[in-house]
């Protein structure tokens, strides 16, 4: 099994290119496989795998994202810039706009030259403020979706008692039955926010382009920014503009770190003998 190492703002991915779907269909590919790839020790490391399929139709590629849990995920803003540039290299897709069929829904990204890409991250909903308790304490949020879960937190500074103390407790809060993505978020003008996430099935990131997109829209929301801001992220900056109250853009660059091979005695190793007809 053929892997490259990508990644958009830090936020990185295992990219396994299936075109012949030979791995079984989206949404397979099994737990501990997943999970023992983005083992930052064992493993290759990664915030989590990116399966490349073929399209079934609405365009020519489908990406089947997998957290570094092994939860399969509805979207990633960032992994879905990998995917572009990894077909764009191997000669499969050119400069313009490309259509990737992901979980939920078909999404747009655009090609400009070199390796920066804008996506079309879709409409979001804002269904409002949200106060949960965590430990005795009120955390006010507002609640976005971006076709996943994102609970969007204000904070003066984005300390790490918050983002690693309270972070997985708001992931896992009752409130929350699917869990969520946390985003704590520093306004630092009307155009640029410093974010830090808590991402659901992976801990913190680098970067999460849904969640840059959540925090985006829930301080436009609040007139906190205007709809055009710069999210300055662990990993690096993230463009987010905003249509309002229509689609939002991420744009972002997305780059190659390195390849290599999955065989079976790496699989044997760690006790998933199991999955050895993957990698045949």
């Amino acid at each position: 099994m053929r892997f490259s190492k990508y990644h958009g703002a830090g936020n990185d991915f295992v990219m396994i290119e299936d075109l012949d779907a030979r791995l079984g269909p989206p949404g397979t590919l099994p737990a501990d496989l997943v999970t023992a790839l983005c083992d930052r020790h064992t493993g290759v490391g990664a915030d989590g795998v990116i399966r490349v399929l073929p399209g079934e139709g609405a365009g020519p590629f489908r990406m089947d994202y997998y957290n570094a849990d092994g939860t399969e995920a509805e979207m990633c803003g960032n992994g879905i810039r990998c995917v572009v540039h990894l077909e764009r290299r191997a000669g499969r897709l050119d400069e313009g706009d490309h259509k990737i069929e992901t979980k939920t829904r078909v999404v747009t990204v655009r090609t400009t030259g070199g390796n920066r890409y804008t996506v079309d991250m879709g409409e979001p909903q804002t269904r409002g403020g949200k106060t949960v308790t965590v430990d005795g304490r009120r955390i006010d949020g507002i609640d976005v979706s971006m076709g996943n879960p994102h609970f969007v937190v204000f904070v003066a500074d984005a300390t790490d008692d918050l983002v690693l103390g309270l972070g997985p407790k708001i992931e896992r809060h009752r409130d929350f039955p699917d869990r969520t993505n946390v985003e704590f978020a520093v306004i630092e003008t009307a155009t640029k926010i410093r974010l830090r996430v808590w991402e659901r099935g992976v801990g913190e990131t680098l970067a999460c382009g849904s969640g840059t997109c959540a925090a985006a829209v829930a301080a436009a929301t609040l007139e906190r920014t205007g709809p055009h801001v710069l999210v300055e992220v662990p990993g690096g900056e993230l463009e987010v503009e905003w249509d309002q109250p229509g689609h939002v853009w991420l744009t972002g660059e997305a780059e190659e770190v390195f390849g290599g091979d999955v065989n079976a005695e790496w699989l044997r190793r760690r006790g998933l003998e199991r999955h050895a007809a993957l990698v045949r």
